[in-house]
């Protein structure tokens, strides 16, 4: 990867829009849109349930649970279509991944609210791989406490891969947007390590 490391106050993230050739990130958006294990979970948000506004999976390896939101993710096998990527993010960013979360954007109006990787699950200052293919949405960046800091916009394209590395997780919270006009479906995959399997 030839992208360089982007630093902002208390945190730094890399984005590379071309991780993905177009025909690798083609096959795999129909490789997992085509999966059976999507599902729409009840997540607690505030003290209040609300059904989630996207689809998600977690993969990956045994005893690679994970909880956030008041849900308990216990990891289906790896599909063949991830486990050539989970390897060469491995090697790539010498992070020893052992799960994914797939999210499945239907449409612009699902979305994902502000909120940040931080459980004790990740450990600290967790490195998170996420891949987007499909439509192309926008990604905000804010930090928690900072106001004189600026909002971060990204626009998370078709391929590419954001890498969100050092103390992003405790100083920044980071959502996506509703987006008016999206008709094509997105999926996002966070890599991750789950620091203790349970």
């Amino acid at each position: 990867m030839t992208a360089a490391p982007v630093s902002i106050p208390d945190g730094g993230y890399t984005y590379t829009p071309d991780f993905l050739s177009q025909p690798e990130a083609e096959t795999l958006l129909g490789e997992l849109l085509g999966l059976t294990d999507w599902r729409r979970d009840t997540i607690r948000m505030f003290g209040k349930e609300h059904r989630a506004p996207r689809l998600t999976a977690w993969y990956g390896d045994p005893g690679a649970s994970y909880r956030y939101s008041g849900i308990t993710q216990e990891p289906l096998p790896w599909p063949a279509c991830l486990s050539p990527l989970r390897d060469r993010l491995r090697r790539e960013l010498a992070t020893p991944f052992n799960s994914v979360l797939v999210n499945q954007y239907r449409d612009g109006r699902d979305s994902l609210g502000w909120h940040s990787d931080d459980e004790r699950d990740l450990g600290e200052d967790p490195v998170i791989a996420s891949v987007s293919i499909g439509a192309s949405r926008r990604f905000l960046l804010r930090h928690r406490t900072r106001g004189d800091v600026e909002t971060i916009e990204l626009r998370l394209s078709h391929g590419s891969l954001l890498v969100m590395h050092g103390t992003l997780q405790q100083f920044w919270k980071h959502r996506v947007p509703k987006m008016a006009g999206c008709d094509r479906p997105r999926v996002n995959l966070t890599f991750r390590y789950v620091v203790a399997p349970s």
